[in-house]
């Protein structure tokens, strides 16, 4: 029972007492037994009244005390499982703030490899060596090839006439390039003298390579030249295709990673058709003397056959021969003798 509802019946018994004792003063001892009486009757009354109140009181409060809890152990679940998802996502955090710590290490390590042209240089070959590894077997390449013009190829690929050898050098302009992409928006001149400055690296690069590694009758007419950055790939052809043109007509393809594997791809199944038809003239050959063999096999079991005929002649003689000594022997054995048969002449004499 609450404080509230105890106050309320203090109240209510308060004024019946006053009422009571007010009552009995003012009327006569039947009219007061009366109203005692009617008195009694409204306190009974009302104590049954606060005795159903105090019983639904008590069952609220079980039945509130047993929601709290189920909602308190609910609740104690909810937050240990959120806890402990939040304990593994700390966790995660945590490995990939090492991950990009380990990212920007290694970021910081690619910067300084590039900033230096010799490394750069090195980046580029090591990055040419493994797709031309990955995708090609190890007879259809060679790296640092050396041409009879004493020049030296990153990479030469050993394909047959036509087309030939192809050399592949791997460039990177990335001075040019990260000034180009540095100039701040709207400075026109700017851009410009950094357009000027990509275009000549690039023009340099290609002049080279088709100097350097296009020879008659030793290398292919064309050679490639190996980007290993496909955002610098990427702005070559979106914003210099003039520039694109001019290595099209002095036949030197610039490549980036992706289309040097597209390249390459094709080159292994260049290389795979001329090995199917090697391989279809050597079973040509072999097919020849198969057919050769076949005929001769066949004049030997001729020969066999004529053999066979022969031996097969000569049995059913010796058959006919064997026949007729038995039936001569038989006609022999079956004359009989009716009188002694005459001496036999001595050797070398005449019988008269």
């Amino acid at each position: 029972m609450d404080f509230l509802t105890i106050g309320l019946l203090g109240a209510v018994a308060l004024l019946l007492l006053a009422l009571l004792f007010v009552t009995l003063r003012r009327r006569d001892g039947e009219a007061a037994e009366a109203l005692r009486q009617q008195l009694g009757l409204a306190l009974g009354q009302q104590a049954e009244t606060v005795q159903r109140v105090e019983r639904s009181l008590r069952e609220q409060e079980q039945a509130l005390s047993k929601v709290v809890a189920e909602r308190l152990e609910r609740t104690e679940k909810a937050t240990g499982q959120i806890v402990t998802d939040l304990r593994e996502r700390l966790v995660r955090i945590d490995e990939a703030q090492k991950k990009i710590g380990e990212l920007s290490t290694q970021m910081v390590g690619l910067q300084a490899v590039l900033s230096n042209k010799q490394a750069r240089g090195a980046f580029g070959e090591v990055q040419l060596a493994d797709l031309v590894q990955n995708i090609l077997p190890p007879q259809a390449y060679e790296f640092q090839c050396t041409l009879s013009t004493g020049a030296r190829a990153d990479c030469v690929l050993k394909l047959p006439n036509p087309p030939g050898a192809i050399a592949i050098d791997a460039k990177f302009p990335l001075e040019s390039y990260t000034a180009l992409r540095a100039v701040p928006a709207g400075d026109v001149a700017a851009l410009q003298a950094a357009q000027r400055g990509f275009q000549q690296a690039i023009r340099k690069h290609i002049g080279d390579i088709r100097d350097k590694y296009i020879v008659a009758g030793e290398t292919a007419e064309s050679a490639l030249m190996f980007l290993p950055s496909e955002a610098v790939y990427a702005e070559l052809h979106a914003s210099f295709t003039g520039l694109v043109e001019e290595s099209y007509r002095a036949r030197v393809w610039i490549v980036s990673p992706t289309t040097l594997m597209a390249t390459l791809n094709t080159v292994r199944a260049v290389l795979k058709d001329v090995r199917m038809r090697e391989q279809a003239g050597e079973i040509q050959k072999t097919v020849g003397l198969l057919l050769d063999d076949v005929r001769r096999l066949a004049d030997r079991v001729d020969k066999l056959k004529i053999h066979f005929a022969q031996t097969e002649k000569d049995l059913r003689d010796v058959d006919i021969s064997a026949d007729r000594i038995t039936k001569r022997g038989q006609r022999i054995l079956d004359v009989e003798l009716e009188e002694e048969p005459a001496a036999l002449p001595p050797p070398g004499g005449n019988q008269k």
